[in-house]
């Protein structure tokens, strides 16, 4: 298995303030079992395995030090192994990926974990990045994840589209499947709803502490576990991106990102190692 060199620590500037020497490793939880689309992280999408995309982008990041797939399947950790990228097998009674993300955190010791969806084929370097800024820029940030401002009215009343509301400094108020804010006016007069992207960087030592609290009401209601963060008073800080990400939930949204994808080939000019 190829490993690439590991970019160094970073010493980033906040104001006149510089941040110690902060870790940071991206883990994507790709597991092989799916009610809508069996396999889905080993799926084609113009001629790569979803994982694939999803995994060298991740690489691309500028704030990213290492790129771990964690998988409960034996297929994705061959696959990853075999285009050049780093795997290691998880437990196979995860309740959710940020478990199994929670599980690899416990053997490293980095100061930032980032958790990437395996079916976010779409996300870019710059997204990652902006997820985790935050947690650079504010020593008492524990959780930061994405927005992007929703200008289709379908994404709107989509259930499967999560929304999510913020507070003057950008922290969560609430994450819902349902439209919020709920508006009397017509959509087109809208200025303000946002769709979540799952995108989450975490301090390390709260990502721990997190898959082990029992989950909560809201959580269970809405199936968003990210609520459970909010029920037990932690905060998320969440921001705005212009990037937009397609989760890849059925097979319809498994044919628009194999459209979108072949359109930003052809755009790169066919080989994909362009895009961004």
């Amino acid at each position: 298995m190829e490993t690439r060199d590991k970019k160094p620590s970073l010493d980033i500037k906040v104001g006149f303030d510089i941040l110690s020497e902060m870790e940071v490793v991206v883990f994507i939880p790709a597991r092989f079992s799916s009610t809508r689309l069996e396999g889905k992280p080993l799926l084609d999408i113009a001629g790569r395995p979803m994982v694939q995309w999803v995994y060298e982008q991740a690489v691309k990041a500028e704030l990213v030090g290492d790129v771990v797939v964690v998988t409960d399947d034996e297929r994705i950790l061959k696959t990853v192994e075999s285009f050049g990228g780093k795997a290691r097998m998880s437990s196979t009674h995860h309740r959710c990926g940020t478990d199994r993300v929670a599980e690899a955190a416990r053997c490293v010791s980095a100061d930032v974990v980032v958790n990437i969806q395996v079916d976010e084929p779409l996300v870019r370097p710059e997204m990652i990045d902006e997820a985790i800024r935050p947690l650079v820029e504010d020593t008492t940030a524990v959780v930061s994840t994405l927005k992007k401002r929703i200008t289709d009215p379908e994404e709107y009343y989509d259930p499967n589209v999560v929304k999510v509301v913020t507070d003057a400094e950008g922290y969560a108020l609430y994450f819902s499947r349902s439209p919020i804010p709920y508006s009397r006016m017509p959509f087109d007069n809208l200025s303000g709803p946002f769709k979540h992207i799952g995108l989450y960087a975490y301090r390390r030592e709260f990502l721990v502490r997190f898959s082990e609290l029992e989950s909560t009401p809201l959580e269970e209601m809405e199936r968003l576990e990210q609520l459970r963060v909010l029920e037990r008073g932690f905060k998320i800080k969440v921001v705005e991106t212009r990037y937009d990400s397609i989760g890849v939930d059925t097979p319809e949204d498994l044919e628009k990102v194999r459209e979108m994808m072949r359109q930003r080939m052809k755009a790169g000019g066919g080989s994909g190692n362009n895009l961004v």
